[in-house]
This record gives structure tokens, C-alpha cells and sequence, in this order.
């Protein structure tokens, strides 16, 4: 089998565009990856039509090949472009595998471990940063069947917070506790902010709480940052959503500074390329929560990914509070039914994407007609999360 063509679609949300990519084949078989990438989406197109000697008249099934050639063979040093634009055709590349096999993709990735996979909630605090506001919000999450649930409530806070937001972010945090209570685990997102002292404060003051972990408590590959945190609190840490491809993660090894690893399948080179991190993961006891925040078939593919892995924990997603029309850019949501992912069963990824209605969520676009790219802008907008979402 040989690739012959491909093309991308992007829908557009009001804080992130998500890209698909369309793998044709000479035997009729179409594969699809999606990504996202922040104020990068426009320049992950193109270098897929730059690279795509990398990946058109191959054979999809050799995917080591594939790495091999989109990392190393341009040799230029790898970084977040380059490896999401692989993951896009890495993801169409077992799609594609997975149904002329006419499997589930998990089946080919070393089969099922986990009988079941749980989510976390995120994008559900959409509200104003008001303890009794974050309190509703939290609680609709329980009502609609999660135990678990993940929130950033520290505003445009960077490095150090002043006072009166360090007291009104600890509000927002008990808020959220005292409705989560032992219904639900909270995990407390801190975007690589602070500096470890700051870092180290707020673990102090939350330590009391039934906390899952907190996430990026220092700027993402700060490794002597981290260290300081941990040798001054006993919560979990969590890191690893902007660290790109295995060599970004030797430090983590042996160091002992992270109970949970959060590597992204569409920013980290795709499914088998995090396979590995998270085989080398288990070698030193730390869990595996893939960072999800992509659509109807990124979250698909890290759903097979997860039931393959020994030492999996629990996977993010949005698209149930944040953007749920992305839900309609295909067949065969995977739906959270009370807590947990369903089991997939079609061959590949089991979905079929609904290009007409894709096109009809375009994103913006400058007035060089260059993609334009939201983002959250969350050390300078206080109310970044809101996402853009309408009341």
C-alpha cells in the first residue's frame, strides 16, 4: 500500500483551531489525524506540504520509517511544529492501518490492559471568577456523572501572584472543594506560571483538599524549579503536555520530581511515540494522564492509546462543557457515560469525519489571509477562561 495524496480541513472555536488531515491511499483507503496547535496552525499546514515527501508514496504501515524520516532526515532539531505535524499524519497512518486490518487500533498497539478508561472534565469553568460561580459550575460537572475534574483559577498570574489575587485564587480553589468534597477528585492546573516559591505557597495552602495533582507548577522543562517543589510538598505532580518527543523527557527519568506524566499525542510525535514515553513511564512507577484537549479524533486515538497502557490514569476532555458543537466534525463520538470512556470497537479509529460541516466552522483568518489563532493569552487576560464561550 502506498500514500498518494493528502489535504487539511480546520474548524475553528473561539480559543483553538483544530486541524484534520486526510491520508488518500492507492488501495481507496483514507485515514485521519487530527491536532492542535496554538498561533501555530497556518505553520503546521504548510510544513506538511513541505515534508510531504516524508509521507506521500510511503507505505503507511511502517511508522518507525515515518518518525525516522520527519525527525531526523531534515536534521534540523525537532520541535513543537515538526512534531505535530507528524502526529497529524501519524494518527491518519494507523487509521489507516486499522482498518485494512480490520481492528480496533488498540488491538494492534499490544491490546487491551485497562477494562475501562476514566475522563477528568475540563473547560467547565467558563464562569465569572467567583467562588460562588466556580461552586455551580463544579457542581454541574458531578450532575453530569465525572469524578474528576481539572481548573486553572489563578487569572493572568505570572511568576509571582500579588496578594489580593493569591487569596482570591485559594477562594476560587475551596470553592471548588467544598462541592467536590470525596464526590470528586479536583486537580489544580498552574500553566507553568509560577516560580517555585510561588509554586511551593500554594501546595502549602492546598495540601487539605482531596487534590489529584497539581499540573506545571513551573515553567515546562525548569527541572531544578520542579525538584524545589517537591522536596516541599506531598501532593503529586504533574508535567509533561509541552515536552516534545521521548529525548524531552529524559531529565524526568530517575528524578523523582513527577508522579504523572502528561505527554499529548498530537504534540509529541503521535500514538507510538508516546507509547514508549509512557512504557519508560512505568519502568519508574509514574502514571500516565495523556493531555488532551483536541476533538472527536484526537481524543478517540488517545482513548486507544490509554487502554493499551499498564500504568494509565485517567484522560482529560473538553468537548462536553468547552465547544461541544465539535462533537458534530464526525460519527462516533466517544461520549463519557458516567465517569468513563466507552470501549471502541470499529476498525481504526471507527470515525467517519464530516468535512461539510467543518468547513462550516472556519476559523478567522488575518488580512494576509494567514489562519488567525486565539489562543488564551492567559498571563495577560484575567478572564482567559472563559474560552470565548457564549453565556
Amino acid at each position: 500500500m502506498k500514500t498518494t495524496g493528502f489535504r487539511t480541513v480546520v474548524l475553528g472555536t473561539p480559543w483553538r483551531n483544530l486541524t484534520y488531515c486526510i491520508v488518500e491511499t492507492d488501495e481507496g483507503i483514507t485515514g485521519i489525524g487530527e491536532a492542535r496547535v496554538l498561533g501555530k496552525t497556518h505553520t503546521v499546514s504548510e510544513y506538511l506540504r513541505d515534508a510531504q515527501r516524508h509521507f506521500i508514496g510511503h507505505d503507511p504501515f511502517d511508522i518507525e520509517a515515518l518518525y525516522r524520516r520527519m525527525t531526523l532526515l531534515d536534521f534540523g532539531k525537532a520541535g513543537e511544529v515538526v512534531h505535530t505535524g507528524l502526529a497529524l499524519v501519524e494518527l491518519a497512518f494507523w487509521d489507516i492501518i486499522g482498518k485494512a486490518c480490520n481492528q480496533p487500533v488498540y488491538k494492534l498497539l499490544g491490546g487491551q490492559v485497562a477494562n475501562r478508561v476514566q475522563a477528568y472534565a475540563n473547560g467547565w469553568y467558563t464562569v465569572e471568577r467567583e467562588p460562588e460561580q466556580f461552586a455551580a459550575a463544579a457542581q454541574r460537572v458531578i450532575d453530569r456523572g465525572y469524578r474528576a475534574m481539572k481548573f486553572d483559577p489563578f487569572g493572568n498570574g505570572d511568576l509571582e501572584l500579588e496578594r489580593e489575587e493569591f487569596y482570591k485564587s485559594l477562594d476560587l480553589i475551596e470553592s471548588v472543594a467544598s462541592v467536590a468534597g470525596t464526590r470528586a477528585q479536583i486537580m489544580i492546573e498552574m500553566h507553568g506560571r509560577f516560580a517555585p516559591h510561588q509554586a511551593r505557597e500554594i501546595a502549602r495552602h492546598i495540601e487539605k483538599f482531596n487534590i489529584g495533582w497539581i499540573e506545571e507548577p513551573v515553567r515546562p522543562g525548569d527541572i531544578p524549579a520542579l525538584q524545589s517543589v517537591r522536596q516541599h510538598t506531598g501532593l503529586p505532580i504533574a508535567t509533561g503536555e509541552r515536552l516534545y518527543g521521548a529525548p524531552e523527557f529524559c531529565e524526568i527519568w530517575g528524578a523523582q520530581t513527577v508522579d504523572v506524566i502528561q505527554p499529548d499525542i498530537t504534540q509529541c510525535g503521535g500514538v507510538l511515540e508516546v507509547k514508549k514515553i509512557a512504557s519508560t513511564a512505568e519502568s519508574y512507577s509514574i502514571m500516565v494522564a495523556p493531555h488532551n484537549v483536541g476533538g472527536i479524533v484526537s481524543t478517540m486515538a488517545a482513548l486507544h492509546l490509554c487502554l493499551t497502557l499498564r500504568n494509565v490514569k485517567i484522560l482529560e476532555h473538553f468537548n462536553d462543557f468547552a465547544d461541544p458543537h465539535v462533537k458534530n466534525a464526525g460519527s462516533n463520538y466517544p461520549e463519557v457515560i458516567d465517569g468513563y470512556f466507552p470501549i471502541p470497537d470499529k476498525p481504526g479509529w471507527g470515525i467517519e469525519l464530516n468535512e461539510d460541516f467543518i468547513r462550516s466552522q472556519q476559523p478567522d483568518y488575518t488580512d494576509a489571509g494567514v489562519i488567525a489563532d486565539p489562543g488564551l493569552n492567559m498571563f495577560e487576560n484575567s478572564d482567559w477562561a472563559k474560552r470565548g464561550q457564549s453565556d
